[in-house]
């Protein structure tokens, strides 16, 4: 049976808001295991990230799933985030390094009375409530890491802290998901490996966000949106098909959960799910 998850970002504006539940409301009878939502770099969107959450869990049916970094901030800061969390009813947590305050590229500094790392972050959480604890991993490898020994190190000391399943970084090459696999199941690493799939609405903005966590953009890609700036529609098209050539063949090897990166929009990953055989359980209202 095909399972799905959905990341969404915290709305900047009252307009975003809306765009972002008319989202929710188009996904929801899809059922996904859960939908998580993001946290800026440096704990930028804290309040806006814990009130998205808390709104989901009380308006909807899904499980909301929170997203937490423990970068510029002490462990009594971050622990009293776990704490908030655990009584507003959330169960489950997407627990990252995360990034500077500057962003992505700013090499990383942890915080003197902090969690080091996603690793420590995953052991803290744990230790403060049983929640569900995602983390993330990287089949390109993760740009701060010194070499595969390192990264896939980093992946085991999440596993060991707890981690109940690792979520990919958004790939477009299968190819490199199934080296992935390899590397983590020659180290003896058990963990629910699932990928994270990018729909992609804007060529530009994915290259841009390819280039900050350092995933890979292959040329065929970038020569299938060429000339298609100012074409909305026919960008659609061509996103879906490459989105869906990529979900297929994921599952004609073998896999069978997928998480979305949705950009807060429902179209093309609402077809995905449809493509892989994912119905929703009451028919969805019109989007706003």
């Amino acid at each position: 049976m095909t399972r799905v998850s959905f990341e969404f970002f915290p709305p900047k504006s009252d307009a975003m808001e809306e765009t972002l539940w008319a989202t929710i409301k188009k996904l929801e009878p899809l059922e996904p295991d859960f939908v998580s939502v993001t946290y800026g770099a440096g704990g930028s969107t804290r309040e806006r990230t814990h009130r998205t959450v808390k709104r989901i869990a009380d308006e909807t049916n899904l499980k909301a799933a929170a997203h937490l970094t423990c970068v510029a901030a002490s462990k009594e800061e971050v622990n009293a985030v776990i704490h908030d969390y655990w009584d507003a009813g959330v169960r489950h947590i997407v627990a990252l390094r995360g990034d500077m305050p500057e962003g992505p590229g700013t090499p990383y500094q942890a915080h003197a009375d902090g969690y080091a790392n996603g690793a420590e972050l995953t052991a803290g959480i744990k230790a403060i409530a049983p929640f569900e604890v995602s983390v993330g991993c990287y089949p390109e490898c993760h740009p701060d890491s010194a070499d595969w020994e390192a990264d896939i190190d980093m992946l085991e000391q999440k596993v060991d802290a707890g981690a109940d399943r690792a979520i990919t970084q958004f790939f477009f090459d299968n190819a490199l998901f199934d080296a992935y696999r390899e590397r983590i199941a020659k180290r003896g690493i058990e963990v629910n490996l699932v990928p994270g799939i990018m729909a992609v609405h804007s060529f530009k903005q994915v290259k841009r966000f390819a280039d900050m966590c350092g995933a890979s953009v292959p040329d065929r890609l970038a020569s299938r949106f060429e000339g298609l700036e100012d074409d909305a529609e026919q960008r659609m098209l061509v996103s879906a098909a490459i989105a869906a050539e990529q979900v297929l063949d994921l599952q004609a090897r073998g896999v069978d959960t997928f998480h979305f990166y949705t950009m807060n929009r429902a179209e093309l990953v609402y077809a995905l799910c449809r493509l892989i055989g994912i119905n929703p359980a009451t028919q969805p209202a019109a989007a706003a």
